[in-house]
């Protein structure tokens, strides 16, 4: 079922390069692929077993014997909804590029699907060598549709964007290939912990760049403003969730001490990145300058509930990453709207635009509303769980999150009022529609999915990590189904004892090793 998951979107990717249909059959059959895509991913809801911990549906075959290397795929919890939240996404994506008519359809069209495969076999991989070529094929098409699909200044923020990433490619090289020659092996199920901060700390570097994070974001408000709307809302919404897979599932899993050594320095950069960011959100000057600098804020407050390094931290930062993921993506495809019906996206010349115009008002507003994170919304939730989780790492974190929360509130409704509300802009012609059906068709699931998060966040916040874990006056307690091995070893402070009941007592010292006694 996982392979199918990655193949399906890459098989679509070959039929539509190497048949020669018109750009209308192109479109259509990529659209037809990424929902099947999404309805394979429900029949893989259906079938995962949300009461068990550790992995499921995995797929396991030789590659590399010699050097320990394999095609090893497989799904938790939190990897299972980041692949939903995905294939929501990308869907979306090729119905607004199918809408808007791109040129050289089957290359593009080709590109979203192999970009859709590359970025599940990401959150599927279980091997390090399988996980660093999926993550370097979803940066592939991403070059290309920048490049060639972008804006005016699309070669700059292709080259910058290259550039960016390229390094941290290289660091991430180093680091798998260290950790892999160290442990003997580059699974990442049957390998153990490392106590080596310098293979950490490339890792986190190269996830950082991807993030992106500060101050490793300097590709970021280019590459934003000058891709396709639907590039874009990939871009943020998707490829930055795979940083938060690689922090969750290699440099956190795999180092618990360097973790617990270097967490301070790393929630002090979050902390900036997510303070910067809703600033210079607040000052931007156009629609999409305030989602790019929004969606680095919000990599800040997750990469804090990452490293708050409890089981709350963990709930609220996988739970804010579908969030965002969906946020992000509805924001820029109504951004791509907005500049398709009135030439621009700078603020000063927007304005009105809710006269005459329900759909899109209606729509921005209740996006606008959960980003917000008003208590009820799903934002909200992630929110909170995150400020609970750091809180105990120290109440200064809180704090400083709370405040930027309060800046995000900010931004977000000059935003809505910049293009919904005040005197009619120069830009905005009489004859601008409101949001046509074709538009609804993608942007109304991606709000339903939004609400229905909200009226049920613990669909994702409780069902990340097996649901095995409970607060206890002695430590954390686990059900024997699960095992150490099913949650972060990061989930405790070196030294924390944790009690398997039934079982043994075990402890986590500060070099990742666990002792057990009965």
């Amino acid at each position: 079922m996982t392979t199918a998951l990655i193949l399906l979107p890459a098989g679509g990717a070959l039929l539509v390069w190497l048949l020669p249909w018109s750009r209308f059959w192109a479109g259509s059959f990529a659209l037809l692929v990424s929902l099947a895509e999404v309805g394979l991913w429900i029949e893989t809801l259906i079938r995962f077993d949300f009461s068990r911990s550790g992995l499921q549906l995995g797929a396991r075959a030789g590659w590399f014997g010699d050097l320990g290397i394999s095609y090893h795929v497989g799904l938790f919890g939190f990897s299972l909804w980041l692949i939903g939240m995905t294939v929501v996404v990308m869907t979306a994506a090729v119905a607004y590029a199918f809408w808007t008519g791109r040129d050289r359809a089957r290359a593009y069209f080709g590109l979203q699907l192999f970009l859709t495969g590359a970025v599940v076999g990401v959150f599927a991989a279980q091997d390090l060598l399988l996980f660093y070529a999926f993550f370097e094929a979803m940066l592939i098409p991403l070059y290309v549709l920048v490049g060639v699909w972008g804006g005016p200044g699309r070669l700059g923020a292709t080259l910058k964007f290259v550039i960016y990433t390229m390094a941290g490619s290289l660091l991430m090289l180093a680091a798998v290939i260290v950790l892999g020659i160290q442990q003997g092996s580059f699974d990442l199920v049957s390998t153990g912990t490392s106590g080596n901060t310098w293979i950490f700390l490339g890792f986190v570097a190269a996830f950082a760049v991807k993030a992106p994070l500060f101050p490793f974001h300097g590709w970021l408000p280019d590459a934003y403003r000058e891709a396709p709307p639907e590039v874009s809302a990939v871009l943020s919404g998707v490829v930055s969730k795979a940083a938060v897979y690689g922090l969750l599932r290699i440099a956190i899993a795999k180092f618990p001490g360097p973790t617990h050594d270097v967490r301070v320095p790393i929630l002090v950069f979050a902390a900036i990145g997510l303070v910067y960011g809703s600033l210079v959100a607040f000052r931007a000057p156009d629609v999409r300058g305030v989602i790019a600098y929004s969606s680095l804020a919000q990599m800040g407050l997750i990469v804090l509930g990452l490293f708050a390094a409890n089981a709350l931290g963990f709930d609220g930062a996988i739970l804010q990453s579908v969030n965002h993921g969906l946020l992000s993506a509805t924001l820029f495809l109504l951004a791509g709207g907005i500049e398709r019906r009135t030439a621009t996206g700078e603020l000063s010349r927007l304005g009105g635009m809710a006269r005459g115009r329900p759909a899109l008002a209606t729509l921005l507003m209740t996006t606008g509303i959960i980003a917000l994170a008003v208590p009820g919304s799903s934002a909200f939730a992630g929110e909170f769980l995150i400020l609970a989780g750091v809180f105990q790492q120290g109440w200064i974190w809180a704090v400083i999150g709370a405040g930027a929360i309060v800046l995000a509130a900010m931004y977000m409704l000059r935003l809505i009022s910049a293009v919904l509300h005040r005197d009619v802009g120069p830009s905005v012609p009489d004859a601008a529609l409101d949001l046509r059906p074709a538009e609804l068709g993608f942007l109304v699931p991606l709000v339903a999915c939004l609400l229905a998060l909200s009226a049920w966040p613990a669909a994702v916040s409780h069902r990340s990590f097996g649901g095995q874990l409970t607060r206890s006056a002695d430590g954390f307690r686990f059900s024997l189904s699960s095992g150490i091995q099913s949650i972060p070893p990061t989930v405790f402070p070196p030294g924390t004892r944790v009690r398997l009941i039934g079982e043994a007592t075990c402890e986590i010292h500060p070099d990742g090793k666990v002792t057990c006694s009965q």
